[in-house]
């Protein structure tokens, strides 16, 4: 049934009421995005669920493959593809190659070349749960026997997904979120997941662009029940994936008394919670609570493939007290183990803290920082809004005004001109945001890629502004769009989004189209910042 429906339909476009106003199982199926219909040929040689499996792809998929296919490389490959859309450290490679070669990872031992406890080897749980004590600020000590190791958090969310939730039911999850989680609940699973969207308008109780509140929370799963779907879970990436937020402690206890209320599990991927480079930022994780609401239904996940920069190596840990969940998530970790002898480096590494503090968190966070600020000036100085965050690899920019009718059409057009111009973005869409125009640039790089990439990201965006002035001369603006980004100091440099400019102001449209080019040719910017005037 779900493959039929997933034939009969049409692209992903449309705009946000669209969007909102299709059945929440109608937009489940259809997976925005990340199947394409309009190419799909069933395979003879494939169950239906295999098919499915084969067609699940996307923007994100396309423009992997491509990228895998035509690598930028400084002497082989200049002109190769710049990939600003995986979420990846690019930046310490010299730290973790010496300490992964160092003679204490060599280690041998017949247990290592045997088959584990399918929850990992015991000494690398103690370990996880010594780690996670610290670095979480855990108020007691964490327990070994709450610890599963498996082969990164892409198959804890399929397993979590798997045990929590009967096929057809599904889990709510804010949106922009990272994409791939939809894959990981749905090819082994079946689950969907109910989407809570988040705006860049500063509405009701929210104080920042795409706030997470319990009310946004409370209607997306009123929703989901009206219509009969089974909610079971909910998840909470913190920091969060795109959009870089942090959550604090108060709003941490909302979202898990909210789901103590309506009895739902919460997964919280903490993922990115040592890449926060900021000393004016804290995170605070779950697991470092005087007390949770729900400790039986509340599960944390990290790995190191981020925080650590070694997105090779695949391991990701859950953090449960509910015995239940973590015998049932270990009798699928048969499918999904990490082998005898990256426990033990891996084990070696969490266990060095201090060369985890003294040297590579110190090093990490300040390379982290200067790439940040590196990108962030370049859009500056482009005249381009983004939000202004302190975790993880990216930004999360708001090209709109790149977009003349503000369509996810449009959205996807100019992301395939951007690779067309070699550099690899992620657009809105593969996040599933309800707005079109947001894109997510990946900053953990090396500095000679930066500037190339944002080179190339610069010359589209001048391309695209000039097209946009000349249709504007030809014809007047169809449509006043919604959801611009408010005032505010949390979206930064270019504040409110620019309106189309219709045909009767065509003359105030080109000057300012000739002062922003002016500005941006010259150093203006540079010799005249807030401090200086200040």
């Amino acid at each position: 049934q779900a493959l039929s429906e997933i034939a009969g339909m049409g692209g992903g476009g449309g705009d946000l009421q669209e969007m909102r106003s299709r059945p929440l199982t109608e937009r489940r199926v259809d997976m925005h995005g990340f199947c394409n219909p309009s190419d799909f040929q069933r395979s003879p040689y494939l169950s239906a669920r295999g098919n499915i499996a084969n067609i699940f792809r996307g923007s994100t998929e396309e423009g992997y493959k491509a990228y895998h296919a035509d690598k930028y490389d400084e002497d082989k490959n200049p002109n190769g593809i710049i990939n600003f859309g995986t979420s990846e450290n690019k930046l310490c490679f010299d730290l973790m190659s010496k300490r992964l070669t160092q003679t204490d990872m060599n280690l041998m031992e017949p247990p290592l070349l045997q088959y584990p406890d399918w929850k990992g080897h015991m000494f690398l749980r103690e370990e996880v749960a010594r780690f996670l004590t610290y670095y979480c600020k855990a108020p007691a000590p964490l327990k070994a026997e709450n610890v599963i190791v498996l082969n990164g958090c892409g198959s804890l969310f399929s397993a979590l997904a798997t045990v929590l939730c009967d096929p057809g039911e599904a889990v709510l999850i804010a949106t922009p979120f990272y994409g791939g989680i939809t894959q990981s609940v749905f090819l082994y699973g079946n689950v969907k997941l109910v989407y809570a969207y988040l705006d860049s308008k500063i509405t009701g109780t929210s104080t920042r662009p795409f706030q997470l509140t319990v009310e946004k929370l409370e209607k997306a799963l009123q929703d989901a029940r009206a219509e009969g779907v089974t909610v079971r879970a909910l998840i909470l990436l913190n920091p969060q994936n795109p959009l870089g937020d942090i959550y604090s402690l108060s709003e941490l206890r909302d979202y898990l008394e909210f789901a103590k209320r309506h009895e739902l599990h919460v997964i919280v991927d903490e993922i990115y919670m040592l890449s926060v480079f900021d000393e004016s930022a804290t995170f605070h994780s779950v697991l470092g609570m005087d007390r949770l609401p729900d400790p039986q239904r509340t599960h944390v996940m990290w790995g190191i493939s981020k925080d650590f920069a070694v997105s090779g190596i695949r391991f990701g840990t859950l953090y449960t007290e509910n015995q239940d969940v973590a015998n049932a998530v270990a009798s699928l970790c048969y499918f999904h183990g990490v082998c005898g002898p990256v426990q033990h480096k891996v084990a070696q590494l969490l266990r060095d803290r201090d060369w985890i503090n003294q040297v590579y968190l110190r090093a990490n966070h300040a390379r982290l920082k200067a790439a940040h600020t590196y990108v962030t000036d370049e859009l500056k100085t482009l005249g381009v809004p983004f939000l202004n965050r302190n975790a993880g690899f990216f930004v999360w920019i708001d090209f709109r005004k790149y977009l003349r009718t503000g369509t996810f059409e449009e959205e996807m057009l100019l992301w395939r001109r951007f690779l067309d111009n070699k550099v690899l973005l992620s657009c809105g869409k593969a996040f599933e945001c309800s707005e079109p125009g947001w894109f997510r640039i990946i900053f953990a790089d090396k500095t000679h890629r930066l500037q190339l990439g944002m080179q190339r990201i610069r010359k589209v965006l001048e391309e695209r502004e000039q097209e946009i002035l000349a249709e504007e001369k030809e014809q007047p603006c169809q449509s006043d769009q919604d959801g611009k980004a408010d005032s505010t100091d949390e979206v930064i440099f270019v504040s409110r989004h620019q309106e189309p400019t219709c045909a009767s102001s065509s003359n105030l449209g080109d000057l300012i189209g000739l002062l922003q080019q002016q500005m941006r040719s010259s150093d203006w910017l540079q010799k005249n910042t807030a401090e200086q005037f200040a």
